[in-house]
């Protein structure tokens, strides 16, 4: 048992209220011990993705009382390399919310930032369904209290429908929670897989009642249409750093989704076949194609960034629907190209916001510091658009070649690279209009006079970039390791033995695990 892999949780935890009770008139203090959170996360999360590139499967034991009695954390390959995304974005997130000044609009925002990364760490790292809830709550309040930092009227209205949205999922997670529950006896997943497996084709309808619930509830973190309602205005309503956080909030749906349906629902099991391809890929399809239309649409620029990021999900989870070890590969290679460009996105928006005064894509006068903020928009609009050289390209290549040969194969190319299409029409329109157009528009005389923003903003922005094109860069290495976590996935004995082999040791020391 290793202690290490429950500091993912319990830094942020320990930091946020330390934050509010001592630091709570101190912005500097608030500011130090934040980034010193982070970067401290940073190094904990690496030292775990180290620590599982082997193969090795971590577990910690809440108390010392083994599975599936109580509360473990799990890392493997997957989940440690989820945290490890996370605390990245969040530094550069954090640096720029400190630039710009956002931290300093509302109360708590460095309080509610570590809350949020506790909740997404739990998430990533608990080894069952139970606590997989607890911690999606704490999603969810902490999410809401970030949404609407600084206030506003908008930003209040999107954040009551965000909350709203996101009660009825956990409301479904309840359900089926008890359904799971009342079919099998426990909540741990290792101990599910093996539970759900023994279930007889006479006992398949609680199952699989239970299965679709937590599709559902998955879709809705990661905004599949048609439950994707709640992110367009959620995501363009909220503080910029706190939208390009968010990046990674749909991508624990995702998450969820890769685990269990891979661990206690595979693709294999008789009381769950077809749940993947005839839900899933279709809602997938569709999710790409509105996105992108979407991205067409938009008359304001954090919308089109919203809907981008709608889109990106849509890819991701054709391939996830795929549940083959190339397609969740390429799954999850495109995961950490679409959380690093919306996150972008989000940031490149509100630096065209300081130096604009407005988000509307309309012919306006030229934009303060328009030469890098343009330089930085036209790369993140190719990495999301997807197309070459950036890692959105060699994403979607590999999600093409993931579903060739499939049922659907036609489907899926034709919509993906519809949609490609659509995006760049979509992104051309908006660069167009923001900076080139611009340049015709004279700025009213009593226009006031607006100040580029500050450098370390550009710096936080250009951080995420760099890592847009080191993702392309070691491309090779990427979905080589993104392969290996794929076959972990599929062949799951290692993680279900590391956690149940726990049983019986309720009273040894902890030093003897």
């Amino acid at each position: 048992m290793t202690h290490w892999l429950i500091a993912p949780v319990v830094l942020p935890a320990m930091l946020a209220p330390f934050i509010v009770l001592a630091a709570r008139y101190h912005i500097g203090i608030q500011r130090v011990f934040s980034i010193a959170g982070v970067v401290t996360l940073i190094a904990i999360a690496a030292g775990l993705a180290w620590g599982t590139a082997d193969g090795t499967v971590m577990l910690y034991l809440l108390g010392d009382w083994a599975a599936p009695f109580g509360i473990v954390l799990v890392g493997d390959r997957l989940s440690t390399m989820m945290v490890l995304l996370t605390a990245v974005l969040a530094l550069f997130v954090l640096v720029y919310a400190i630039a710009s000044g956002w931290d300093d609009r509302g109360r708590h925002f460095h309080a509610l930032f570590q809350f949020q990364l506790m909740g997404i760490m739990g998430a990533f790292l608990t080894g069952d369904l139970f606590n997989l809830f607890v911690f999606f709550e704490v999603l969810l309040i902490a999410s809401y209290g970030l949404m609407i930092h600084a206030g506003g009227d908008a930003r209040l209205r999107a954040g009551v429908q965000y909350v709203l949205f996101n009660l009825i999922g956990s409301t479904l997670f309840l359900f089926a929670l008890g359904a799971i529950y009342a079919e099998t006896g426990t909540l741990n997943m290792a101990d599910l897989a093996n539970r759900v497996a023994l279930i007889g084709p006479e006992g398949t309808v609680g199952i699989r009642v239970a299965a679709v619930l937590l599709l559902l509830v998955f879709a809705i973190k990661a905004a599949v249409v048609p439950l994707h309602f709640w992110l367009p205005s959620s995501y363009a309503e909220a503080p910029a750093p706190v939208a390009a956080l968010f990046a990674i909030m749909t991508k624990v749906g995702a998450y969820a989704i890769i685990r269990v349906y891979t661990m206690i629902f595979p693709p294999e099991l008789e009381a769950t076949a077809g749940l993947h391809v005839q839900w899933l890929l279709p809602a997938a399809l569709i999710s790409l194609a509105i996105g992108m239309i979407g991205v067409l649409a938009a008359k304001r620029l954090d919308r089109l960034a919203a809907f981008s990021v709608i889109g990106s999900m849509g890819m991701v989870m054709i391939s996830i629907s795929l549940f083959s070890p190339a397609g969740i590969a390429a799954a999850l290679y495109y995961i950490v190209h679409s959380t690093l460009a919306g996150a972008a996105l989000f940031l490149i928006s509100d630096l065209v916001r300081i130096g604009r005064g407005n988000l509307n894509l309309t012919p306006q006068a030229p934009v303060a510091g328009a030469a890098l903020t343009a330089g930085l928009f036209f790369v993140g609009a190719i990495a999301m658009a997807g197309l070459p050289p950036l890692s959105g390209f060699l994403g979607k290549l590999l999600v093409l070649d993931a579903a060739y040969g499939t049922d659907l194969m036609v489907w899926i190319w034709v919509i993906v690279l519809g949609s490609s299409l659509i995006s760049i029409l979509g992104f051309a329109r908006a660069g167009s209009i923001l900076f080139w157009k611009a340049q015709s528009v004279a700025p009213p005389e009593d226009a006031p006079v607006r100040m580029p923003p500050s450098t370390m903003s550009y710096v936080a922005v250009g951080g995420l970039i760099s890592l847009l094109a080191a993702h392309t860069i070691f491309a090779g290495q990427v979905h080589g390791y993104t392969t290996v976590i794929a076959a972990q996935l599929f062949a799951p004995e290692p993680y279900i033995t590391t956690v149940l082999e726990t049983q019986g040791k309720l009273s040894k020391p902890a030093e003897d695990h």
